[in-house]
Order: C-alpha cells, then sequence, then structure tokens
C-alpha cells in the first residue's frame, strides 16, 4: 500500500454529509444525551427583577420535594476564580444585573422535580430602578476602546463635514435594526462529570478546545484537567462560540452534590442566557459628485452592552472595506444598560452594518439619478480604502453584480419606484453587495496512515451543522491523494489537537490549513517508507508570516419582492445571491451555507424582532411563536451561485468562508426592494406592517 497510489479529485465534488445516516437514524448523540451512572438535573432559577439585589432566599419547600438533592445559591457556591468572565461567574455576588440572570439553582433526581423545586424557592430582592433602553441620546454613551475583535472604534480621514456641504448628490439617514436572538435548533446543554478532581463536560458548542480553555479558567484549572466533547452540534449562529451560564452551572452542581449533573436550556431561557446581537442605530452620511463618485461615507454607530462586560459589536467597520471615497468617518459607541450582555450572531458587524450602508448606497442612487449597480460599479475600492495602499488578495464584487444582474433580468427594470403592479400586488426589485472577511486562524492537525491503508486525521474542529466534517475529509483526501473513503476525520473533542472555533468563517480555511500541512507531512514519511506512520503540523507560524493583504469575500444579493397595496404584507418571490468566495470545497454543503444564510437575512428584514418591555426590563420573546422566523412557504425561490475565482493568497485549498456571507446584505437588498414597489422607505427593521404603512 503507498498514499499515492490513487489521484482524486474531492474538492470541488458536491458530498452528502458523511454523517448524515447517523443524524437521520439518530445514532448520531447530542450533548443532552450522553449517559452516566446516577446522574441528577440542575434547573436554573432566573432572577425577576432587571436590577438590585438578592436580600434572601428561602429554600424550605424547595428542599422538602421529593427528589430536591440541592440548592445552590450565594451562600453555599463554591469560589470561583476572581477574574472570571461576568456571565460566568455563577452566584458570585447577590447582585442581579438583568432580569432573566442565573441567581441559583435546584439539583434533584429528575428533571420534573428540579423543576417543580425551582418553582417552590422563595427570594426576595431588594429592586432598583432598572435602565433597558437604547436610544441615540443616552447620556450613558462612551466610546470603547475597540470594537470586535481589535478594530478601532473610532477612524476619521479628510473632511467628510466640507464634503458634505460641497456635494453634488448626498444622504443623511439613521437606520435601525432591533435586537436579534440565536435560535439554534438544539438549545445550549451540558452534562458534567467530575473525575477524581479532573472535569468532564458533554456540551454543545462551536469548539471544544476554546470552550476547554475559558472553563478552566472560571474554574482556576489548568487546561489539561479539563476536557469537553461535542461531536454533534445542533446549529450555534455564533452563540455557542464561548461557553454559556449553563455549562458553568453543570460543573458547579455537579462538584456540589458529587454526582454527574445535566443542565438543558429551555427555549424561554435563551432568550435571557445565551446571548443576542445588539440592538443598532445607525446614521449614514454619504456625498458624490456628479459622476456618482463618493467624496465622503460616513457611518455612525450606537449600541448596547451589558454592565457585566463589554461587548462591541463591530458594526461600522464593513464600511472601511467597501468602498472608496476620500473623506470617511466611522464611530461606535455604547451605553452600558442592565440588559444581557450581547454576542456572536451571524455575521456579527457585517450583517447590521450593510443593511445601514447597503440602504443608504440605494438612497443614493436616487439621489444620483444613477442605477444602484452602476453607483456600486463606480465606487469599487481597488485597494483598501482606509489605508489606500493594501491590496485586496482577490476582489470580484463588481462580477458577483454583473453575474447577478444577467441572471435576475435587472436590464428589463423600470427604476421608477411603484412602477409595476400585478392586481393589488406592488412589484419591486432591489440589489446590495455583501462581504465577510476571509480570516485564518492557526490551528494543529494530526495525520496517521493504517497498515489497512485507510487514514485517521484529527483536529480540534466543531461540525455545528455545516458540513465541516464532509469538507475536512475532502481536503484531507485531496492531500493525501487518496479517496475520502480511505480517511476518517476525528474532531468535536478538546483532547485532540488545538483549533479554533466554528466561527467567522474561518473554520475551514483554520483547521484545512492546519489538516493539509498534517498530511503533506505523512505522505513524506510514507514515501520514505514508514507506516505505520504519523506526523502533526502547526500552522502557527504559516499564519504569521502571511502576506499583508486585505483578504474578503464578496457578493451581490438580488431581492423581488411583492406588497399588498391595501395591508402592507410583504411577500419575497425570489432571492438571488452571487457570491465570490475564492474555492468552493463541497458545492453541495455550499449552497446550503448561502441560502440558509439568505433565509436568515429574509427573517432579519420582515419577521425577527426581540421586543424588550420597559416596564419589566426584559425581553417579551420567549419563543418561536413570539419570535418570528421564515418558515418553507416564505421561502419560494431563492438561488445562490458563485463565481470561480482563483486566490493563492488564502489558504493551501484557495477557500474563502461561507457560512456568514450569505445573510449579509439580504435584508437590504428586501428593503430597497420594498422601497422600489412602493416608493416607501423604511428604515427600521423589521418591515412591519404598520412601519410600511406609515413610512413616507
Amino acid at each position: 500500500m503507498t498514499a499515492t497510489d490513487t489521484l482524486t479529485q474531492a474538492i470541488g465534488t458536491p458530498r452528502s454529509r458523511i454523517e448524515g445516516r447517523e443524524k437521520v437514524t439518530g445514532e448520531a448523540r447530542y450533548a443532552y444525551e450522553y449517559q452516566a451512572d446516577n446522574v441528577a438535573y440542575a434547573e436554573p432559577v432566573q432572577a425577576w427583577i432587571a436590577r438590585g439585589e438578592i436580600r434572601s432566599l428561602d429554600a424550605t419547600e424547595t428542599l422538602a420535594h421529593a427528589g430536591v438533592i440541592a440548592v445552590i445559591w450565594n451562600d453555599n457556591v463554591p469560589k470561583l476564580a476572581d477574574d472570571a468572565d461576568g456571565e460566568l461567574a455563577l452566584f458570585q455576588s447577590r447582585r442581579v444585573a438583568y432580569r432573566g440572570q442565573y441567581v441559583a439553582a435546584v439539583v434533584a433526581e429528575t428533571p420534573e422535580s428540579a423543576r417543580e423545586g425551582a418553582r417552590l424557592l422563595r427570594i426576595e430582592y431588594d429592586d432598583e430602578p432598572h435602565d433597558v433602553i437604547l436610544r441615540e441620546d443616552h447620556p450613558k454613551l462612551y466610546t470603547p476602546e475597540k470594537v470586535n475583535p481589535s478594530f478601532p472604534a473610532e477612524l476619521e480621514k479628510g473632511d467628510v463635514d466640507g464634503a458634505l456641504a460641497s456635494a453634488s448628490a448626498s444622504v443623511d439617514v439613521t437606520y435601525r435594526t432591533p435586537a436579534f436572538h440565536n435560535n439554534p435548533m438544539e438549545p445550549h446543554a451540558t452534562m458534567a462529570l467530575w473525575q477524581g478532581g479532573d472535569l468532564l463536560l458533554y456540551d454543545s458548542n462551536q469548539g471544544a478546545p476554546a470552550h476547554r480553555d475559558a472553563i478552566a479558567k472560571v474554574f482556576d484549572l489548568p487546561t489539561e484537567r479539563v476536557r469537553v466533547i461535542s461531536p454533534h452540534v445542533g446549529g450555534g449562529f455564533g452563540s455557542k462560540g464561548t461557553p454559556r451560564p449553563q455549562a458553568i452551572l453543570a460543573a458547579i452542581a455537579a462538584r456540589v452534590v458529587e454526582r454527574p449533573v445535566k443542565v438543558a436550556v429551555t427555549r424561554q431561557q435563551m432568550f435571557a442566557v445565551t446571548g443576542y446581537r445588539t440592538p443598532t442605530i445607525q446614521r449614514m452620511r454619504l456625498a458624490a459628485d456628479a459622476h456618482g463618485r463618493l467624496t465622503a461615507i460616513s457611518h455612525e454607530v450606537v449600541e448596547q452592552t451589558s454592565t457585566l462586560k463589554e461587548f462591541a459589536e463591530q458594526t461600522a467597520v464593513v464600511t472601511r472595506v467597501m468602498y472608496a471615497a476620500p473623506n470617511r468617518l466611522t464611530t461606535h459607541k455604547l451605553a452600558r444598560l442592565d440588559v444581557p450582555t450581547p454576542s456572536w450572531m451571524r455575521a456579527p458587524g457585517e450583517c447590521p452594518g450593510m443593511f445601514a450602508l447597503e440602504s443608504a448606497m440605494d438612497e443614493l442612487a436616487i439621489a444620483c439619478g444613477i442605477d444602484p449597480i452602476e453607483l456600486r460599479v463606480r465606487n469599487d475600492a481597488q485597494v483598501d480604502p482606509e489605508d489606500g495602499e493594501t491590496p485586496f488578495s482577490s476582489r470580484n464584487l463588481v462580477g458577483c453584480l454583473r453575474e447577478g444582474a444577467q441572471r435576475f433580468g435587472w436590464a428589463d427594470r423600470d427604476p421608477a419606484p411603484g412602477a409595476r403592479r400585478d392586481g393589488r400586488w406592488l412589484v419591486g426589485t432591489g440589489v446590495a453587495a455583501s462581504t465577510y472577511p476571509a480570516y485564518r486562524r492557526a490551528a494543529e492537525a494530526s495525520a496517521r496512515a493504517e497498515a489497512d491503508g485507510s487514514f485517521v486525521v484529527r483536529v480540534g474542529a466543531a461540525d455545528i451543522g455545516t458540513g465541516a466534517r464532509t469538507a475536512l475529509t475532502q481536503i484531507a483526501a485531496d492531500a493525501l491523494h487518496t479517496s475520502t473513503e480511505r480517511v476518517h476525520v476525528e474532531i468535536g473533542d478538546s483532547a485532540l489537537p488545538k483549533a479554533g472555533v466554528a466561527g467567522g468563517s474561518m473554520g475551514t480555511a483554520s483547521w484545512g490549513t492546519a489538516v493539509v500541512r498534517a498530511c503533506e507531512a505523512l505522505r513524506a514519511r510514507l514515501e520514505a517508507g514508514e507506516l505505520p506512520a504519523e506526523a502533526h503540523a502547526d500552522t502557527s507560524e504559516e499564519i504569521e508570516q502571511q502576506k499583508k493583504l486585505a483578504r474578503h469575500g464578496f457578493g451581490a444579493q438580488f431581492a423581488e419582492v411583492r406588497v399588498d397595496s391595501d395591508s402592507g404584507e410583504v411577500r419575497v418571490p425570489r432571492l438571488l445571491g452571487v457570491f465570490a468566495v475564492g474555492r468552493i470545497i463541497n458545492p453541495k454543503t455550499a449552497r446550503s451555507q448561502f441560502i440558509g444564510g439568505m433565509t436568515m437575512g429574509m427573517g432579519m428584514a420582515l419577521h425577527e424582532e426581540s421586543v424588550m418591555d420597559r416596564e419589566f426590563g426584559d425581553y417579551l420573546n420567549r419563543d418561536l411563536a413570539q419570535y418570528h422566523v421564515p418558515s418553507a412557504a416564505d421561502v419560494v425561490n431563492i438561488e445562490a451561485a458563485w463565481l470561480d475565482e482563483d486566490d493563492p493568497e488564502l489558504n493551501p485549498m484557495g477557500s474563502k468562508g461561507i457560512g456568514e456571507i450569505g445573510i449579509v446584505g439580504t435584508a437590504a437588498a428586501i428593503a430597497n426592494a420594498v422601497h422600489h414597489a412602493t416608493g416607501k422607505r423604511v428604515r427600521e427593521l423589521p418591515i412591519r406592517l404598520d412601519r410600511l404603512i406609515d413610512a413616507t
């Protein structure tokens, strides 16, 4: 046997998910489904005030209830690390930072006993006035030192006000997006076991090694004494990118009762403790000359964070990438409110930021009397717009716009708003650009050749339903010059070679690079005659030495909408996305990623909205009956296509991330189409019936 006896082209071939059969037959086990002897169950108790302090807790009735083992709160909780994350430092203080925060837990023999025990718990609070409403003139607004992950909060170049004053055409408008909550199909869940002082967790997350490190820090343990296992994950969208309170609660409870403990977050609890996208208020100012070329671009953002920790979504950063203009301003301001801490949600920053930017570009196109595609083409940047010199590794925004226009039939469009009508339906079309960074992080991987001709590739990656396991198998097969059937990829365990999370659309690029390097090293050993043989790779040095280039994927989103002229009901009969994202590893799962993102973007435009209750200081939504997401009936004809893009400056596969770019720009394309259909501009999402009827 040799490793090079069968040349294949696995990359670029459409493949069904390798673990598909396990999932549809129920063989694939998720975090809460793992079994352990003598397991107990913990039910969190959530604060019903939005700000204040626990005065007293009476557990008499709870402890008398059949099956209840323990009540855990501030008086008896084990001490956690002093520098533990504010959202994870469970019960370390009697202070309440937001309504819904975990303030106690009941551990019992069954989930039912734990839940009833929690209901019987008597907690009295010293309530304080709360502050939960974000507004642009909020007195607590401040400029953070940086926005995620490490961008400057403010950048200014030239004279924006001067350019606006002398512009041939300009817009100065404000857009608003509500809070959005992550709702993966599998809610967050953990089973924790202490084994001789070591902590083992079966957990639903987007990266076992990263969670291992963060949880070890909370318990002040060496990382080698914590292990996290999560081979299958039912979605995350960013909400499982960092540990959530349920993982810490499971570990605390397991330590207190000295038994394995399971914790499952309910759909209702997810609206408080598993993260959400901050609401935004975005002022956009654009100025153009007589030829439609931008002379100024300004994007000023107001967002919220919590009193527990700072989370600064990088909403205006996308404007630093998209269009050339000599005068530029991007700013972020935060208000610390009595709310849960915002967190990662699909395309953080780019998603809300591009709604504002691409809506404003549509408004500017109308002000200039220029086709919106042509306006974007005229202002396409040839180098990084901020420093004016860093080249892009590849940039095919114009190609996406041109290809999409042809596929969508844009040339037949009458630019006049309200020009098309089909009975009671007003019909319109809209376009928006999309982009997402092509990140890559250091990772480790190993590859082993077995005597039977098979290979085992190991990397601490995560498959959250994206098809990562299958893509890595294809990458490894090509790197080993063998077939995918001979390759077995192991992921989802912090005991595997260390790798980053499935987030930032950088999983495949980061893990894939490590897999390729490990497989290349293994091939060298096999060619030297070793068998069995094993090789390990660490891409830290390779990542550090990569060229300074602007690396981004680009795309163009097209939408057709129909608006009921009487009720304002909006339907979306057509969505088209065309993307330039390097080499596509698996066309079958890539298409799913694109249309999944676009569908989520439709939800952002028309359905999703977390509503804050001013009086009680909490989001009113509690389930998917109150938090609307698109159903099959909402998605009529949605297509995704991509350009062939050869970019050797990315990674050994030539790929860019595709997990998030699909959602970017979709909401703006739909909003622009609604304006084209009706002549009414809705600048606050979602585009509800009342907002559309009230719009001018």
